[in-house]
């Protein structure tokens, strides 16, 4: 299966890095299924480093060897996905044993929606009924050197503005 990173870097050997902020499922490499996706993560990271370019990274993900590592598997917006994103995103001292967590993307839509209900001002259910609504894109997070290891890279998509 083909998954795609968003950098301004070409990155053949995929490495597991400390965010300079929190993110939905804590450190670590993340991809997602769609090419899409992974373009308005470089225009986005070019626009706020005023690059003149960047890459779409493509990597071969290898499923058959999904078996051998720990995932945590959200397969659409739950209580429990809720619960995860916000540990990770509020709880600095969070930590998690998975090697893959595979979910969805909390876009820009999402993040007021969470904000909303991280300010009380919306339900878990509320939230829940509201994310059901939208066409939410996955992401793969790859939290472990041995998570890593079931990518290969395949090239890289320069993307210039």
């Amino acid at each position: 299966m083909k998954v795609y990173h968003g950098s301004l870097e070409c990155i053949e050997t995929p490495e597991i890095r400390e965010p300079n902020r929190t993110l939905d499922y804590g450190s670590g490499f993340y991809t997602t299924t769609s090419y899409e996706q992974a373009e308005e993560w470089v225009r986005r990271k070019m626009k706020g480093n005023r690059a003149a370019k960047g890459f779409v990274n493509e990597y071969e993900l290898n499923i058959d060897k999904l078996q051998s590592v720990k995932c945590l598997l959200f397969e659409s917006p739950t209580d429990e996905w809720i619960d995860f994103v916000m540990n990770n995103r509020l709880n600095k001292d969070f930590v998690h044993d998975y090697d893959i967590v595979y979910g969805p993307v909390a876009n820009d839509r999402v993040y007021t929606c969470f904000a909303l209900y991280e300010g009380g001002l919306m339900s878990k259910q509320n939230l829940l009924a509201e994310l059901k609504t939208y066409e939410l894109v996955d992401q793969y997070l790859f939290h472990t050197e041995q998570a890593l290891q079931l990518l290969t890279f395949t090239k890289a998509h320069e993307i210039l503005l």
